[in-house]
């Protein structure tokens, strides 16, 4: 394998036919850069996917009423089922193992007013573990604590673009500011890693709203976390029983589909694995594909090149040079262009997404990356591909009969 005297008439046949062997190269080269930029493409579809969700507790449900569409313990159809602060207890009571933290949601709008600076934004009333299930960062005060709910105390964490309208570069925090004409004090300024529109929101806590709409005890929404060494079996188990246990609290029959909706994250990123898996067996599937497409190339140029070749072979058998060295021979000519050429698309894709890579940032779609086990198998493929591609005309050449291969014209 490391005789000069191959490497050399290696080196010298490839000068002597540089069109063939670039569109040989090429070939490969082209299939290698187009598997790893689709298997990269995967990875940043997966990525932002992920990435959506990465501003809530991964290991979250969402529970939210819904309109019920078929007839059950004497209800009829069409009732509107409504959630209540004692929904969050009983929750609480039936899970003791099971839950980690636990939030109510109640959803209303507000025109705030501070000085002369006014916007209108969303109001989600909330209990203290909403923070942890939100993954909310406060970055100038506090959140909402246990004595703001049992005081139903008129206090606000507002979102850094609300801070930024409202009070430009001055210190909201211990600032009152009217929210339908209600003074509530900003005790607290946050940020969200999801989207600016996150950041356009105000907590407040849920008693004060439920106090101001005419002390009701009506919520919008059940947000929970349970035990985070819960598998994915576990965690859809237990969202079944969840739904189940309101189903039954609520009478939703519990085949209707439409009274209640229990949200997993779980779930979720289940659904989003299962895609990507697939998306990337598609890309690998075409990626080969294309790849064989070259090996089938080379196969083909390294037999031409044999035919060309077959009075040389002969000569070379005449004067003793054995099978194996023929096979060596063309063997390492395929595999030298082979690995060469795809290490280039390689090295060329990886290049790429070096460079554009960090800076793709979008809902759907982030940071396209390779891992370096990917580029660790890339290169074992193109070793393989190499011998592949050289194996059956390096055969070939080997089977050469002198007498034949000296009267080839």
């Amino acid at each position: 394998m490391f005789d000069r005297d191959i490497w050399q008439e290696i080196f010298n046949t490839l000068k002597k036919n540089k069109l063939r062997t670039f569109l040989t190269g090429f070939s490969v080269g082209w299939a290698i850069f187009i598997l790893v930029m689709l298997l990269a493409s995967v990875n940043g579809m997966q990525n932002g996917f992920t990435g959506q969700f990465n501003d809530d507790a991964t290991n979250s449900i969402f529970v939210r009423p819904g309109t019920t569409a078929k007839a059950h313990a004497g209800f009829e159809a069409g009732r509107r089922i409504q959630f209540k602060n004692d929904d969050i207890d009983y929750i609480k009571q039936s899970f003791p193992d099971d839950i980690e933290y636990i939030s109510a949601r109640y959803y209303t709008n507000t025109s705030a007013k501070y000085q002369s600076e006014t916007g209108s934004y969303r109001v989600q009333a909330v209990h203290p573990d909403h923070q942890v299930i939100e993954k909310t960062i406060v970055t100038n005060g506090r959140y909402i604590n246990e004595a703001d709910l049992i005081n139903k105390a008129k206090v606000a964490v507002i979102g850094r673009k609300v801070a930024e309208d409202l009070f430009k570069n001055e210190d909201p925090l211990g600032k009152f500011v009217e929210f339908n004409n209600l003074p509530f004090k900003v005790i607290g300024v946050f940020i969200d890693e999801g989207d600016d529109n996150a950041e356009r929101v105000i907590y407040a806590p849920v008693s004060t709203y439920q106090r101001i709409y005419g002390n009701t005890n009506y919520i919008s929404q059940i947000l929970l976390t349970y035990n985070p060494t819960y598998d994915l079996t576990q965690a859809l188990e237990f969202s079944g029983k969840l739904e189940d246990l309101m189903k039954r609290r609520h009478k939703i029959a519990p085949d209707d589909q439409s009274g209640l909706f229990v949200w997993n994250y779980a779930e979720a990123f289940d659904d989003i694995s299962s895609f990507s898996a697939v998306l990337r067996a598609i890309g690998i599937g075409v990626g080969f594909l294309i790849l064989i497409a070259g090996i089938v190339g080379i196969g083909n140029i390294m037999v031409f090149t044999i035919k060309e070749r077959t009075k040389e072979i002969g000569v070379r058998k005449a004067l003793g040079a054995r099978p194996r060295q023929i096979v060596n021979l063309v063997l390492l000519e395929s595999i030298f262009i082979t690995t060469l050429s795809g290490f280039i698309g390689l090295m060329f894709a990886w290049i790429i997404l070096a460079a554009i890579g960090p800076n793709i940032e979008t809902p759907a779609f982030s940071n396209p990356n390779v891992s370096a086990s990917t580029v660790i198998t890339a290169t074992i493929v193109l070793i393989v591909a190499g011998v592949m591609a050289g194996l059956i005309p390096a055969i070939k050449a080997a089977n050469v009969k002198p007498i034949v291969a000296l009267s080839d014209k």
